[in-house]
């Protein structure tokens, strides 16, 4: 069996726009999903995007949450260079290369991803070759307003999930965010369904796969496996 290849896509975002408060790529949302899959019988290989490429910040509210084993990947060599250091620019990658896309979270991708019109271009490609288009938590920010080539979002008429408005609320975040998943996802004819706050969710819909909180990793991750 060949390996499977899967593109992780991060954010450069470092701030909560034009608040000071630091914020990143969630970082369990990254190691918990590449932890999960190198555990796998099948072979896996990582690419990691970004929109600039280049360094991508952690959110140091995630250090807090992050498990031994999510702490023991962030301090390998491999994926700082990769993944934190020197993650690949749009332009750096070939979209027939991938089974998978998936956008990570941390709430700085609700600034660079909404509207990345190469990442877009992408995710759109591997969404088309009928493989594999996934996000968890803030990460459905990479899909809430992509188009196919019929100008129609690809999340209508589709179930999905995100990091929802109550979540926002209970994390301090509300009014620091620049929208709310739910509403977007609403406003652009998608089936939002959510669990209760902070509870492992995940769905899949076709070849989308998506997860409501950090929590609901391993399920995204289960998923994808099921059908790649």
């Amino acid at each position: 069996m060949r390996t499977k290849k899967i593109l992780v896509v991060l954010t450069n975002t470092k701030q909560y726009g034009k608040h000071k408060e630091k914020t990143g790529l969630w970082l369990g949302e990254a190691t918990e999903f590449i932890n999960f899959f190198q555990k796998s019988e099948i072979n896996f290989e990582f690419d990691f995007i970004s929109p600039n490429g280049g360094k991508v910040p952690i959110d140091p509210r995630s250090l807090k949450y992050a498990s031994e084993e999510d702490i023991k990947l962030y301090n390998e060599r491999w994926f700082i260079d990769k993944a934190l250091n020197n993650s690949l620019k749009p332009s750096d990658v070939k979209n027939e290369q991938y089974d998978c896309i998936y956008f990570t979270g941390g709430h700085g991708v609700m600034w660079d991803f909404t509207n990345n019109k190469e990442i877009h271009d992408i995710a759109l490609s591997i969404y088309k070759n009928n493989k594999i288009v996934s996000s968890v938590c803030h990460g459905i920010a990479g899909l809430l307003y992509l188009k196919d080539e019929d100008n129609k979002f690809i999340i209508e008429n589709k179930s999905i999930t995100g990091f929802t408005t109550w979540e926002e609320i209970l994390s301090g975040k509300y009014r620091k965010v620049p929208f709310l998943n739910k509403r977007v996802a609403i406003k652009n004819k998608a089936n939002f369904k959510t669990k209760r706050f902070y509870k492992p969710y995940a769905l899949k819909d076709g070849n989308l796969i998506t997860g409501q909180n950090p929590f609901s990793v391993i399920k995204v991750a289960k998923l994808i496996l099921e059908i790649i």
